[in-house]
C-alpha cells in the first residue's frame, strides 16, 4: 500500500474488491505489484532451527518414512565422529530411528536416507510455507 501510495510500485492484479479506506479516500488492497524499478536484494538464508529443520523434511522420519509420530532431529554423522550442526548433517527422524542409530553412521546401523539433505533455498521454502499461492498469482510465479 505504501509503495503504490508513494508511486514506487503499481498495482497488477488488486484483491477481490477488497479495498481500504481512510477518512476522504478509499484505495484498492494490491494482490500483484510491479515496481517502478528493480530493487537488489542480498541472498536470504533460511535460519538452521529446529522448526525450520522439521519444515524442510515435513515432518517426516527421513529413515523410514513416519509422518504421524514425534519427531527428534538426528545428526547424520554424530558429533562425536566430526559431525556439525548444519543443514547438510540435521534430518527429521523419529524416536525409534533415532534410537536404533544412536551414535553411528547411518551405514554402520544398517540404515539409509531417504534424501540427502540439504540447505533448502530461501525463495522456495518461503514459498512452501504460503501453500498454494491465489490463482492470480500463478502468471507471474516461476512455478507450474
Amino acid at each position: 500500500m505504501v509503495l503504490c501510495y508513494l508511486g514506487k510500485a503499481e498495482i497488477v492484479v488488486s484483491a477481490d474488491g477488497l479495498r481500504v479506506h481512510s477518512v476522504n479516500r478509499s484505495f484498492p488492497i494490491p494482490s500483484v505489484l510491479r515496481l517502478s524499478r528493480l530493487v537488489r536484494l542480498k541472498r536470504r538464508e533460511v535460519p538452521l532451527t529446529k522448526p525450520n529443520l522439521m519444515r524442510r523434511d515435513n515432518y517426516t522420519c527421513q529413515y523410514c518414512g513416519a509422518s504421524n509420530v514425534h519427531m527428534t532431529l538426528d545428526h547424520v554423522i554424530p558429533r562425536t565422529h566430526g559431525g556439525t550442526d548444519s543443514w547438510d548433517n540435521l534430518v527429521c527422524a523419529c524416536d525409534k530411528c533415532n534410537s536404533r542409530k544412536g551414535d553411528k553412521i547411518p551405514r554402520e546401523a544398517g540404515m539409509k536416507l531417504r534424501r540427502k539433505p540439504k540447505e533448502p533455498h530461501y525463495f522456495s521454502f518461503v514459498l512452501a510455507s504460503l501453500g498454494t499461492p491465489p490463482a492470480e498469482w500463478r502468471p507471474y510465479l516461476f512455478i507450474s
